[in-house]
Parts: C-alpha cells; structure tokens; sequence
C-alpha cells in the first residue's frame, strides 16, 4: 500500500491542477485551490468514498471554519487511518493554517493511497453529495451545492389606499438604480484590477510549481544515483540519503550524516599514514 511512499515516490510529481480535478470529479465538488482542503473534511470523505461504511460522517464537519473545528476532522481521520492499520502521520498543525505545500503534499498521498486501492476504480455506488448530507454540520464545501437566493417578500411595495407611501418607495427604487449605475463603473475598474492580480498569482504559482518540480527531478537523480548496487553502502550514499529520506526537519539529521563521512575519512586515514611511511 501507499502509507509508507518516500517523498522521492513519483506520487509526490503530481500537480496541482491534477490533484483538484481528481478531488473535483469524484466528491463532485469545484474546489480551485488546495488549501481549501485544509479543514480535513475532503481527505475524510475520500476515505469514506475508498473505504465504505469506514468513516463515521455523522461527526465529520463539512463546513468546519475554525481550526479547533478543523482538529475535530483531523482526528476522525486519523482514527479511521488507525482502524485501517495505515501508518501515515498526520501533520494536524501544518494543515490547519491552510499552507498551500503542506496541503498538496498530503492529497498527493492521498491520492497515491486511494489509486492504490482496487486499481483507483470508484465506487459507483458512492453518491459524495449525498453523503456529505449525513454530515455533522450543515454543508458548505465550495461547489458542494448552488445556495438558492432567499426569496423577497413584496410587503415593501403594497400600501394602503391613500397613503403615499408607495410612491415615495417607487421613487427611492430608482435613486437606488442610480447610485447602483455610479457604483457599478468603480466595481468594474476593481473587477478588471483583481482580475489582473489572480492573473499574476497564477503564473507565479505556475512558476513555483516548475522550479519545484526541477529541484524534485534532480534529487529523484541523486537517490536513484545512491541506490546503485556499488555505490549504496559506500558511507556517502548513505549519508546523503539519510538527508533526502529525514521525515522531520530536524537540525541533527545534516550533523548525523556528517558524522557518518567523518569517520569512514578518519577510518581511512590511518592506511594512508601506514603506506606513505
């Protein structure tokens, strides 16, 4: 199974766009960015979609705000992955705060999980929108559902006979139009600059997603170089894939890995001596 996938795995190549459409055509939602996912109610209905009848919905919160809310979904999952013996950690804290990275790399695991699950073959069965109903929250996932506009009563506009009070609100309706025309010309000149903004956030993205893919591609050499049957006991190689495999950002992993080249130099060292004298 894909609990245990290096971050070197090729599932960890898979992009953005891939992800959300992969998300989008099976929860039947319109989700446009990853970090949308970040409440974990997403993660846990993909679960429920892999594994039927494993998930408890009813206490999953399809429309968790807070992060304390968010915890709740986190743990729900988390149990789900306990009773399915998965041994994948979930980085709640990252997650939660709804960092673009930390989010993708978890639904490219995910995603690496589910495929590897009966082929990736969907539940035909399985109807998302129907099961985020049972939730234990009112649903709210984006493109979940249209929200239908409330409808409006026409009590503004009877009167009694005689009165003039329509006509003072027939003439306020269109003092309204007015000011609705001389708003609409600023909202268009905002609309045309936020348009412009999302624009250039998007290439940025783009181009974040390709220096990132190139750094991957490099790194994905390396280990492939350090797993070479000569070469992957030499104490270099495995210093170097220590670093390329540490789980944790931790400071003592570089020190471990130089230590491990230090003495394999200092083993060495003493046969040099030897032959020169």
């Amino acid at each position: 199974m894909a609990s245990n996938i290096g971050m070197m795995d090729s599932a960890y190549f898979v992009g953005r766009n891939e992800i959300l459409t992969w998300i989008n055509a099976r929860l039947q939602l319109n989700l446009s960015r990853v970090e949308e996912a970040a409440s974990g109610a997403v993660q846990c209905q993909l679960m429920d979609m892999t594994h039927p009848g494993v998930v408890p919905i009813h206490k999953v919160n399809f429309d968790a705000k807070t992060e304390y809310d968010m915890i709740q979904n986190y743990k729900v999952l988390q149990d789900v992955f306990t009773k399915l013996k998965i041994d994948k950690h979930v980085e709640v804290n990252r997650l939660v705060k709804g960092r673009p990275l930390d989010n993708l790399e978890f639904l490219q695991w995910l995603k690496r999980y589910c495929d590897s699950v009966n082929g990736g073959i969907m539940n035909e069965n399985y109807n998302p929108v129907e099961r985020r109903c049972k939730g234990g929250k009112e649903r709210n996932i984006k493109g979940s559902q249209k929200i239908s506009k409330s409808l409006q009563t026409n009590n503004s506009f009877s009167s009694g006979p005689g009165d003039g009070i329509g006509n003072n609100k027939i003439s306020g309706i269109k003092q309204g139009k007015l000011a609705a025309v001389a708003g609409g010309v600023n909202s268009s000149v905002e609309i045309q600059a936020l348009t412009k903004e999302i624009t250039d956030l998007k290439l940025s993205v783009d181009l974040l997603e390709k220096e990132r893919d190139f750094y991957f591609a490099k790194l994905r050499d390396i280990e492939i170089l350090c797993q070479t049957p000569e070469l992957e006991n030499i104490p270099m190689a495995v210093a170097v894939k220590m670093i390329l495999y540490a789980a944790d950002e931790k400071e003592s992993v570089l020190a471990e890995a130089q230590e491990i080249v230090s003495q394999s130099v200092d083993m060495r060292e003493p046969e040099y001596s030897d032959e020169d004298h």
